[in-house]
This record gives structure tokens, sequence and C-alpha cells, in this order.
């Protein structure tokens, strides 16, 4: 069941792939945050992401941000002053050699977020391991997994 804020956690038309040197790197996707308060960076801990069943890690996700380049969430997990507001867009890269073919795609995707409504007894254990996106753990205000239906146009990343 997807309510109607889930519609607003990808922007639908920014499905395309990366290019690099040329090469077709891996694809990326515009993404808003689950929660009123944003976040910040240290607490965000990555996405459940599936495209055409396929799973994509969280180890090969970056995430782009406030003006910066591409991090990774490890990197990210440092940024304790850094503020991502629910208002802003991020951009979410994956690492997937050739990306993505031209057409219509299916995409399962759930925010992994360590933030809550006070202290819980979870809260010591997520900062040393972060739950598993896609658990249903750190979910937040996205307790389910998403599913969408996202086109890419270029397939050459242009």
């Amino acid at each position: 069941m997807k309510t109607m804020f889930d519609n607003y956690l990808i922007r639908h038309d920014s499905l395309k792939n990366d290019v690099e040197g040329g090469i077709v790197a891996g694809f990326s996707l515009a993404v808003r945050h689950a929660n009123y308060r944003g976040v910040f960076l240290s607490l965000h801990a990555g996405y459940f992401l599936e495209v055409d069943g396929v799973e994509y890690p969280v180890s090969a996700q970056s995430f782009e941000i406030n003006g910066q380049p591409p991090r990774s969430f490890e990197e990210t997990k440092t940024a304790v002053w850094e503020h991502w507001d629910y208002d802003d867009e991020a951009i979410l890269h994956i690492a997937a050699p050739g990306g993505l073919k031209a057409g219509l795609h299916i995409i399962r995707f759930q925010q992994c977020v360590l933030a809550a409504y006070g202290y819980l007894p979870t809260d010591e254990a997520w900062v040393a391991t972060p739950p598993k996106p896609g658990s249903g753990a750190g979910s937040d205000k996205t307790p389910h997994i998403v599913t969408y239906e996202l086109s890419l146009n270029d397939a050459a990343g242009a």
C-alpha cells in the first residue's frame, strides 16, 4: 500500500544513468526525506533499493546533498552537524557498471534513518551497527517498502 506522501520520496522524472569518463558507471535518482524534521546526515544509513528484482546494497550507494560531491554512507556517518532539510532534494547514486536500459523500471525503495522521538534501547546498537535497510528497522516515516514505476529515457546518460 502506498500512502499519499510515499509518492514524493522519489522524483518521478529523475531516473538517469551516470556517466564518468564517457562510460556509464551506474544510475541515480532524486530523493526526498520522509520526515518533516529532516535529519542530520550522520543518522541516515542508506536505502533498501531494488530495481527490476536486483537489490543494490548500501555499499553500492552514494549520496549527494548540500552542494557536496557524492559520499558513501560510511562517510556521512561523521557528518554530525550537516543537516538534510525536509524540503531539500538529494541525489542517490548507485554504482552499477553499464547502468540501466532505457524504458520502464520497477523500483522498490525504503529509507533507513536512525532517528526517533526520544531515546530508544536500539539507539546505541544502531550507531555501532545500523540495521539493514529494508528490514523495517530505522524506517521512520516509511514503515514499508514502497514500489515505484519510473522511466529511464536516455540509457546513454546524456
